[in-house]
């Protein structure tokens, strides 16, 4: 069902909102009064007269008024909606068509946030595998650069290809620390 045809939801609810015990005559006033002043094209002040008639019971009022606004079309049913909403939030949110929207977005809402979690668990393994990672790594890193002897050496192309992985910026900088430390032995 799309979200935007207030025409054919007014259709659709007019039995639950022509059956609803909330929709009385002073709801039914207000929004009479509220399609009247706001949008008099909607309902000119003699078809307001009418509507508000307290001879004539509210549920045949109610029900010529949807009748009348789904003649006139798209945007007096919008706006009928909009005072609704405004009017009597409880017998809005409890529409046959908002029940639906309703239960459609959650379902909707529900697979995303799913998804989204999915998508920000880097890995189950926490924190402490991390920083244990990352001492390995800066361990490797010192050794290289501070040991001393030919027997570190082996450690070059561990370190060159765990640049690889780093941006074009820490890549240059990681390697050229390596080729430092490279230097200061051979100066020794």
């Amino acid at each position: 069902m799309d979200i935007d045809d207030y025409h054919e939801q007014l259709q659709r609810d007019a039995h639950f909102l022509c059956s609803d015990q909330r929709m009385d005559t002073e709801l039914m006033d207000r929004l009479v009064l509220q399609l009247n002043r706001i949008y008099p094209q909607i309902l000119s002040d003699k078809e307001a007269h009418g509507f508000r008639k307290l001879s004539v019971p509210t549920k045949v009022r109610l029900a010529e008024l949807l009748k009348h606004l789904h003649r006139k079309g798209e945007e007096a049913c919008h706006e009928f909606y909009r005072g609704l909403h405004i009017h009597a939030e409880d017998v809005y949110s409890s529409l046959p068509t908002r029940v639906i929207q309703k239960e459609t977005a959650d379902a909707k809402w529900s697979n995303t946030m799913a998804i989204h979690q999915e998508r920000y668990v880097l890995n189950d393994r926490g924190p402490m595998f991390f920083l244990s990672c990352f001492s390995f790594a800066v361990g490797i890193a010192m050794l290289y650069y501070y040991g001393e002897g030919e027997t570190l050496r082996s450690t070059s192309p561990f370190l060159h290809c765990s640049a690889a992985r780093f941006s074009k910026g820490a890549k240059d900088v990681f390697i050229s620390y390596s080729e430092v430390g490279r230097r200061k032995k051979g100066d020794c």
